[in-house]
């Protein structure tokens, strides 16, 4: 295997993440260490918005878009060495940060006045800030199609077909089906169908009746279920290794085409 696939020796994680793309490496950090600082606030801050606690939604997504960066950063790791710097991947890149810190921005910022961001119409200015919060959603998702063609047509050396396949079938699933979440969640203005139960920990989703955040979020973790089933069929030596990659890209795009259409009819995931 080439030596682009592992950890250089005598580096740590991280530091393999900034040889692979240190604009991404800093922002996901950034991300991940203001979600540490918002998980915290409530220690000094009590305020509640829809019940739960202000700071909540800003570390969400303070850690999500840390996620989602670092992710990009690892997989520019797969693309052959000279295609790093070329044009469409520079450009994915300032389009990732660029939205992603427009969207964390507005977030926090209307977190720290106890408003909301997210389906905010009241006014023309939160509607327009609204708006300009879907463009950039989407725009995070477009990042990821340069990422998907360069490892399709120029992957490192070594890179073992089936993890190939499994990468770009995972950043098509991530965009396809986390853009189709997303879209309806904001044509529901509101993630909530039928009637509305207790809640999961942590996560927030209604179980109750439908959630349209379920089949978002199984759609914007193909990018890395796929990989990391790749690989665990590599390790175990399994035959037909491509065969078994297309096969869990279906259940994984089934499991959440199977989650929206719950959510739309109202049914609690997965047993309505």
């Amino acid at each position: 295997m080439s030596t682009e696939l592992v950890l250089t020796p005598g580096t740590g994680f991280v530091a393999e993440l900034r040889r692979r793309s240190p604009t991404l490496t800093s922002f996901g950090i950034a991300c991940l260490l203001a979600g540490a600082v918002t998980l915290c606030l409530p220690l000094v801050d009590a305020r509640q918005f829809g019940g739960a606690p202000v700071w909540l939604k800003p570390t969400k997504f303070f850690l999500s878009f840390g996620l989602f960066a670092l992710t990009s950063a690892w997989f520019i790791g797969y693309v052959r060495p000279e295609r790093r710097m070329a044009r469409p991947l520079r450009v994915a890149t300032l389009m990732l940060v660029a939205a992603g810190s427009f969207e964390l921005g507005y977030i926090t910022l209307q977190a720290g006045q106890g408003q909301a961001s997210h389906f905010n119409v009241g006014d023309p200015i939160h509607g327009l800030l609204y708006a300009l919060m879907g463009v950039g959603a989407l725009t995070l998702l477009a990042s990821k199609i340069p990422l998907a063609i360069e490892i399709a047509g120029n992957p490192v050396t070594g890179l073992p077909p089936a993890l190939r396949l499994a990468l770009v079938l995972g950043l098509c699933i991530t965009i396809v089906f986390g853009g189709a979440g997303g879209i309806l969640i904001s044509l529901n203005h509101g993630t909530v169908i039928g009637p509305v139960g207790p809640r999961l920990p942590v996560f927030g989703w209604n179980l109750g009746g439908g959630d349209l955040r379920i089949g978002h979020f199984l759609g914007m973790h193909a990018e890395q279920v796929l990989p990391l089933a790749a690989l665990a069929i590599e390790a175990l030596r399994f035959s037909f290794q491509r065969s078994l990659v297309v096969g869990t890209a279906l259940f994984w795009a089934g499991l959440s085409i199977l989650a929206i259409l719950q959510a739309r009819a109202g049914l609690a995931f997965p047993f309505g």
